[in-house]
C-alpha cells in the first residue's frame, strides 16, 4: 500500500515552500517586467537568472543559444534526465497597463507573461534543489531566449541543451482560465508555424495607361483571395489550418502603378499532411498568377516550428501528480492554432506543456495585448505544480 503519510507530507511541503517563495519571486518578476528585453537581447534577464541560480548553489551555464541559461540539479540516484523549460523574451508592444512596475522601455512589454515563466522556474529550482536527494535522475532548468521569434529553442539545441535529455516539461500561463486551475491537451496542442514572403514583380507605369504596365497590385489581390481557398477547398475539414496575409507593401501614390508588391503571410497547421498540402498549394497559386497575369512571383516559404504534441508518457504521470496535489481542478482543453517553439524539444523526446491559469478575477485579459495583467497568484501555484510533476517523473 502507498505511504499516505509521506504523500500528504510531500503535498504540504510543496505548497508551503511555494507560498514562502512567492513574495521574493513576485519582486523579481516585477523587476524583469519593468525592464523587458526582446529576442536574443535578454542580457539583463539572463544575468538575474544566473545570479539566482548561483545564490541557490545550482551549477549553471550561461550564453547557451545566445542569451540562454541552463541550471543543473543532480538527483540522489540514477534515473532519467528531465528538462524543464521557461522562456524569457518580451514583445515589441508599448505597455498601457499603468502599473507601478510597468515597462520602463518604450515599445517593449512582457505581454505574454514570460516574466511570470522565468520566475516560476526559478521557484521550481529552489524547491527541487532542496529535494534533490529524493530525485532519481537529473534536472536541466532551461531558461530560453527568443521564443516569440520561434528561434530560441533551436539555438539552444545547437548549443547542446538537449544532449542526454530523456523527457521535457514546458508550461505557459493561460489568462482565459482562472488562477488556481491547470489545463492540458492530449496529442497535438499547438500548431506548426510557417511563414512566407511573396514578391510580385510587374512593370510600373502611369495609372492612366494601365495597358502599358503590368499591375502587381491586381495580381497580389488575386493571390490574397485565392490563398483563402487553400483551407476551404484543399484541406480536409477535420485538419485545422489558418492562412493569413499579415502585410501587403506596394505602391507610393494615387496615379502610379508600382513595380512590385511584397506580401507577408503565415500558415498554421496541426497535421503534417495539412502542412505539406498548404505549402504546395500556395506555391502553385503563386506560379499560376505569374503565368496568368504576366508578373514574376518569387516565393520564400520557411517552415519555422512543427506542431507541439503532448506525449502520454509524460502527460499521464503529470495528470496523476496534479490530481493528487490539487484535486479535481484540471481542465482538458482544445488545441490552439497558436505556436510555441517548445515543440523543438518535444520532437526530440517525450514532452508535454502544462497550461497554468493566470486570469485575474473580474478581468478578461489576452496574451500579446498592451493591457495584459496576469494574476501573480499563478506563480506559486506554477512552482508547486511543476515541482510535483518533476518529483513524480523522477521518483
Amino acid at each position: 500500500m502507498p505511504d499516505t503519510t509521506r504523500i500528504n507530507d510531500t503535498n504540504r511541503h510543496l505548497q508551503d515552500a511555494a507560498r514562502a517563495l512567492a513574495p521574493g519571486l513576485i519582486e523579481i518578476r516585477r523587476d524583469i517586467h519593468a525592464h523587458p528585453e526582446l529576442a536574443f537581447e535578454e542580457v539583463r534577464t539572463s544575468g538575474i537568472v544566473a545570479a539566482e541560480l548561483a545564490r541557490l548553489g545550482i551549477p549553471h551555464r550561461t550564453g547557451v543559444g545566445g542569451t540562454g541559461v541552463v541550471g543543473f540539479i543532480e538527483g540522489g540516484r540514477p534515473g532519467p534526465n528531465l528538462a524543464i523549460r521557461a522562456d524569457m523574451d518580451a514583445l515589441p508592444i508599448h505597455e498601457e497597463t499603468g502599473l507601478a512596475f510597468a515597462s520602463q522601455v518604450d515599445g517593449k512589454m512582457h505581454a505574454c507573461g514570460h516574466d511570470i515563466h522565468t520566475v516560476t522556474l526559478l521557484g521550481v529550482a529552489a524547491v527541487l534543489k532542496d529535494l534533490a536527494p529524493r530525485l532519481a535522475g537529473r534536472i536541466a532548468l532551461v531558461f530560453q531566449p527568443a521564443e516569440e521569434t520561434l528561434e530560441g529553442a533551436e539555438a539552444m539545441i545547437k548549443d547542446g541543451v538537449m544532449d542526454g535529455v530523456d523527457l521535457a516539461l514546458g508550461f505557459h500561463n493561460h489568462p482565459h482560465q482562472p488562477v488556481g486551475s491547470f489545463a492540458y491537451v492530449r496529442g497535438a496542442c499547438l500548431a506548426a508555424a510557417d511563414r512566407f514572403d511573396l514578391i510580385i514583380r510587374g512593370k510600373s507605369g502611369h495609372a492612366a495607361h494601365p495597358y502599358a504596365a503590368v499591375d502587381p497590385i491586381v495580381a497580389a489581390a488575386h493571390f490574397v483571395t485565392q490563398a483563402q481557398t487553400v483551407v476551404s477547398r484543399e484541406l480536409r475539414p477535420l485538419h485545422p489550418a489558418v492562412v493569413t496575409i499579415g502585410q501587403s507593401i506596394g505602391g507610393t501614390t494615387y496615379n502610379i502603378i508600382p513595380e512590385r508588391v511584397h506580401l507577408k503571410g503565415s500558415v498554421r497547421t496541426l497535421h503534417p499532411a495539412a502542412r505539406d498540402t498548404a505549402e504546395a498549394a500556395l506555391r502553385r497559386l503563386a506560379d499560376g498568377i505569374a503565368l496568368g497575369m504576366r508578373i514574376e512571383a518569387i516565393m520564400d516559404y520557411q517552415r519555422k516550428v512543427p506542431p507541439l504534441v503532448n506525449d502520454d508518457r509524460v502527460l499521464n504521470p503529470a495528470i496523476a501528480a496534479l490530481t493528487d496535489q490539487f484535486g479535481d481542478i484540471l481542465i482538458e482543453g482544445e488545441p490552439s492554432m497558436g505556436s510555441e517553439d517548445f515543440s523543438a524539444f518535444a520532437t526530440r523526446v517525450p514532452a508535454m506543456q502544462l497550461g497554468i491559469g493566470s486570469g485575474a478575477p473580474g478581468r478578461h485579459d489576452a496574451l500579446h495585448n498592451a493591457n495584459y495583467q496576469p494574476d501573480e497568484g499563478c506563480i506559486p501555484l506554477g512552482v508547486e505544480a511543476l515541482s510535483r510533476i518533476a518529483l513524480d517523473l523522477l521518483k
